[in-house]
């Protein structure tokens, strides 16, 4: 199997060289940047298989970073942040980043969330599954590729995939934000559950005729999402 190259991208070098020495442990290649324009150069030009990425870079911000990058980019991204403000996340959620870790953050635990990331990858393209179609959805779930009747959907990142093939699998059952974490993490992280929030909100932006209206992937109220099965 080829080995999965990481982009780790931070301006304290002593982050950055405890992220290094982990993820090489782990046995994954490492590339790194210490700034935002650099970064994007870099996975523009490596196509890394994942990204992890400082919110508080110079030049060129994490978010900035993560915009650009979701114009020509699926790659996945994990948003690492000094910055304790609810907002900020949930941005970086929304601009398509697939996890976050606050800092300071345990570097075993880091390890752990890119390996959630690539087998979640990997179980999409191994599973038996290769077809799913619910309320005018197909889903290839090898690819990872959607459309809806006709209309080739924007593509989704590997989280947004995830949670969409999830509820597919399962039309009309109502899922927890809970559930849906842990269907997409595959591990027992104390993970922020609004985190789902955003990537609902991503999804429904990609895949509903009007966004502000769903009628595919719908809000059950105290209690969590559901995907229609009509």
């Amino acid at each position: 199997m080829q080995m999965k190259t990481i982009l780790v991208v931070d301006d304290e070098p002593k982050i950055v060289k405890l992220v290094r020495d982990y993820l090489e442990r782990a046995g994954f290649g490492v590339r790194t940047a210490a700034d935002g324009k650099s970064a994007l150069a870099l996975a523009r030009l490596d196509k890394p298989d994942l990204m992890i990425l400082d919110l508080g870079l110079p030049q060129m911000d994490g978010l900035d970073v993560t915009r650009e990058l979701r114009k020509v980019s699926n790659v996945p991204v994990i948003m690492l942040t000094g910055r304790s403000e609810e907002s900020d996340k949930l941005i970086g959620l929304e601009l398509g980043a697939d996890d976050y870790m606050t800092k300071p953050f345990s570097p075993k635990e880091l390890v752990a969330r890119v390996r959630a990331v690539f087998r979640r990858i990997e179980n999409a393209v191994n599973t038996n599954q290769e077809i799913l179609r619910v309320a005018g959805l197909t889903l290839d779930v090898p690819r990872m590729r959607v459309s809806a009747e006709d209309r080739e959907i924007e593509e989704l990142t590997p989280t947004e995939f995830s949670l969409l093939a999830e509820m597919t699998r399962y039309p009309g059952r109502v899922f927890t934000r809970a559930q849906l974490l842990n269907a997409v993490h595959g591990v027992a992280f104390e993970s922020y559950e609004r985190a789902i929030d955003a990537h609902v909100k991503n999804i429904r932006r990609k895949i509903e005729p009007n966004p502000p209206e769903p009628r595919i992937l719908l809000t059950v109220y105290g209690v969590g999402y559901k995907l229609t099965d009509r």
